[in-house]
C-alpha cells in the first residue's frame, strides 16, 4: 500500500478547483479531476495532464459516476484503496451562468452533491463541500459582517435562487449525509477570492476592470460611491481548504479576507498597476448584483490558526500579469 492518498477534485478545471489540483498533485497524491468544462478550461489543467499522479474525466456529476469501472483509473487500485478525500467544487459560479444554466446550476448543487456524498459513503471519504458567501443573501440594515451563525435573508425565486438556494440546499444535504452516515464533512463559504485562471468574461468585478483597464476602456462601478469589499487571493483560499480538511471534525467556515477596502480603492489600484489611462464611472446597479456583507473569519482564525498573508497589490500584480500573458495569447 503506498502512502499517497486518492482523491477526487469536482470543478478541477475551474478556477479554484485547478490550484487545488495542482497543490495536491505537488503533494504527491493521486488526484481525479471531474469536470464537463460548463464553466472550466481545458488550459486550466493542460500542465497537469502528463502527471501520472492526475487522471481527467469529463462527466456531468448529475448523473452517478461509478469511480471502479473506469479502466483509467486503474492505475489508483480504486477497489483495494478507496478514496480518502473528496474535494466538491463543482458549481457554474457567475451570474451569466444562472441566467443561461439555471437547471444545470441548480441540479448540480442538488443531484450532483447527492452522487458525490454517495461516493463519500462507499469509502467513507473526508468531504470538502465549496460554498458560498451568497447563501447569506444580502445583509439586513445595519449589518456588515456576516458570522456562520447567520441563517441568511435569501430570496426563493430571485434570477440568483438556482446558486444561491441550490447552495443552502447542498450544505443541508452535506450536513443531513453526514451525520445520518458518519461521514466526516467540512463546508467552506467562500466571499470574493480572485487570481489567476479567473475566466476573462465571468462578468466579476476584478476580471472586468483589468480587461477594461488594458483595453482603455472606462472601469464600470455598479451602483452608489462609497460601496465596500474584500478581496481573497486564491493561494490563501487553498491554504485554509488545506487546513480545514486536515481538522478532524465537522465543520462550517467562512473563508475571506476580512480586511475591507471601498471599490474604487480597488479600481484605481488596478488602474494604477496597469498604467491606464481608463476613467471610473458608476452606473445603476443590475438587478442581479447584490449588497454583499463582509466575511467574519474569527472563527477559522481561532480554529484552524488561518489568515489570509497575500497583500492585494501583490495580487493584483499577479493576477494582471497572468491576463496580459494570456490575453497576448488570444491576439496572435
Amino acid at each position: 500500500m503506498s502512502s499517497e492518498k486518492n482523491i477526487l477534485v469536482t470543478g478541477g478545471a475551474g478556477f479554484i478547483g485547478s490550484h487545488l489540483c495542482d497543490d495536491l498533485v505537488k503533494r504527491g497524491d493521486n488526484v481525479i479531476c471531474i469536470d464537463n468544462f460548463i464553466s472550466g478550461s481545458r488550459s486550466n489543467i493542460e500542465f497537469l495532464l502528463q502527471s501520472p499522479n492526475f487522471k481527467f474525466i469529463n462527466h456531468d456529476i448529475v448523473e452517478p459516476l461509478d469511480l471502479e469501472s473506469l479502466q483509467e483509473l486503474n492505475i489508483f487500485n480504486i477497489p483495494t484503496k478507496g478514496i480518502q478525500e473528496i474535494y466538491h467544487l463543482a458549481c457554474p459560479t457567475s451570474y451569466k451562468d444562472y441566467k443561461e444554466l439555471p437547471l444545470q446550476t441548480i441540479l448540480t448543487n442538488s443531484h450532483g452533491t447527492r452522487n458525490l456524498l454517495e461516493i463519500a459513503v462507499t469509502y467513507k471519504a473526508k468531504f470538502f463541500h465549496a460554498s458560498t458567501s451568497s447563501i447569506y443573501g444580502e445583509p439586513l440594515k445595519n449589518m456588515k459582517f456576516f458570522k456562520e451563525d447567520y441563517w441568511g435573508y435569501v430570496n426563493t425565486a430571485g434570477q440568483r435562487s438556482s446558486y444561491n438556494e441550490g447552495k443552502r440546499f447542498a450544505e443541508s444535504l452535506v450536513h443531513n449525509y453526514g451525520v445520518y452516515h458518519g461521514i466526516e464533512y467540512k463546508i467552506a463559504r467562500i466571499f470574493q477570492t480572485y487570481g489567476p485562471r479567473m475566466k476573462f468574461n465571468d462578468a466579476r468585478m476584478i476580471p472586468d476592470i483589468i480587461r477594461s483597464a488594458l483595453a482603455g476602456e472606462d472601469l464600470v462601478l455598479y451602483g452608489e460611491s462609497g460601496r465596500i469589499t474584500s478581496f481573497l487571493y486564491i493561494s490563501d483560499l487553498v491554504e485554509g481548504i488545506f487546513k480545514a480538511m486536515e481538522y478532524e471534525g465537522n465543520l462550517i467556515l467562512n473563508f475571506g479576507h476580512p480586511k475591507v477596502i471601498p471599490v474604487e480603492e480597488a479600481a484605481q489600484l488596478i488602474k494604477e498597476l496597469t498604467e491606464s489611462h481608463s476613467e471610473i464611472v458608476y452606473r445603476e446597479a443590475p438587478q442581479f448584483i447584490l449588497n454583499h456583507g463582509m466575511p467574519d473569519t474569527t472563527k477559522a482564525k481561532e480554529i484552524l490558526g488561518w489568515f489570509p498573508l497575500v497583500d492585494l497589490r501583490i495580487g493584483l500584480a499577479k493576477t494582471i500579469e497572468y491576463m496580459k500573458a494570456q490575453q497576448d495569447l488570444l491576439e496572435m
